[in-house]
């Protein structure tokens, strides 16, 4: 890749002095606060629910292993969230019921052409499901073979008298368009929250929203990854700074950026883009929440990471562990 040093001077090319500098210390942002994941233990008996929440884009297909491996073989957990997008043909819901079972059953699934959000609860846990309500909006895209249409899908649920929305979005691609992310986002936003009137415990976002790596080029971005310093590139990542201005996800939380940029990658392995646009890595996939209830409800992120042995998209799969526990029962 190059020593970054020589690349000083050039628009668009920072060494890595320059960009360390820039990060700074401040772990927070206005927008969305930063939580160091507890990766102590895995989830604890003691919380009243356990979330496993999943992202991925698909890039169109599917492998039955790749999917075991999304759900993993430790099922602790209470509810199981898996939201997909550019989603293949196949019956994506049925996979990974099989996938998930015997130990999860799927309670909803809300689609919009290829955006999908499925979710599961242990088996026999249907009596603890008081409402689910499965929801879209579209905010543009063609559709295409596979039907790649921008948007998102969003259930909501009752679950053992917590009251929960998730919503899955695939925003629209390119560096440039943070200005039309930003703003699919608010048109999302107030299709599916703010003109609800009923109150949430607990709102998750996740999805490829697809912000990129604002002025870094693709030698030094890749020769930091390379030598594990990624998190030198967390403060040129658009998500946050639109956070930092205040234009999308004000209160909101997001585990640590500690693993590689998930996009985009040569499908089949752990290399990134060697095409002929060859793509600037970037943390397109992620997971964020908000409690709305805060001082009745306490919550914990066990982890927040990309699935890195998932090799059959463009893009690595991203998860995290939430747990919630009632402060005052």
């Amino acid at each position: 890749m190059g020593n970054t040093n020589s690349l000083c001077g050039r628009k668009g090319f920072y060494n890595k002095e320059t960009l360390l500098s820039s990060v700074g210390n401040n772990s927070s942002h206005d927008g969305i606060r930063t939580i160091e994941a507890v990766k102590s233990c895995s989830f604890s008996r003691k919380s009243d629910l356990c979330i496993r929440i999943i992202t991925w884009n698909m890039n169109g297909k599917v492998s039955y292993e790749d999917l075991v491996q999304l759900v993993g073989k430790d099922r602790k957990f209470d509810l199981l969230v898996v939201g997909v997008q550019e989603a293949p043909k196949t019956n994506v819901a049925q996979l990974l019921q099989t996938a998930s079972s015997p130990t999860h059953v799927l309670l909803g699934k809300a689609k919009l052409q290829s955006i999908q959000l499925l979710l599961f609860g242990p088996k026999n846990s249907q009596p603890l499901v008081k409402e689910l309500k499965a929801e879209s909006q579209s905010v543009g895209g063609c559709g295409g073979l596979i039907g790649r249409k921008k948007g998102a899908v969003a259930i909501r649920i009752n679950y053992d008298d917590i009251k929960i929305v998730f919503i899955s979005c695939h925003l629209s691609a390119d560096a440039n368009k943070v200005d039309q992310r930003n703003e699919e986002l608010r048109r999302i936003s107030n299709s599916l929250i703010s003109k609800d009137k009923r109150t949430h415990d607990l709102i998750v976002w996740l999805g490829d929203l697809n912000y990129r790596i604002q002025d870094v080029s693709n030698r030094p971005a890749r020769s930091l990854i390379q030598n594990h310093l990624q998190s030198v590139l967390v403060r040129k990542d658009q998500l946050l700074q639109e956070a930092e201005r205040g234009e999308i996800f004000k209160g909101y939380n997001e585990g640590t950026l500690g693993f590689k940029p998930t996009y985009k990658y040569n499908v089949g392995s752990s290399n990134y883009d060697t095409s002929h646009k060859v793509r600037v890595p970037a943390w397109t996939d992620r997971i964020l929440y908000k409690i709305q209830d805060t001082k009745n409800i306490q919550t914990t992120l066990y982890s927040y990471d990309s699935i890195d042995q998932v090799n059959g998209s463009d893009h690595k799969p991203v998860k995290a562990d939430l747990c919630l526990k009632w402060i005052n029962s």
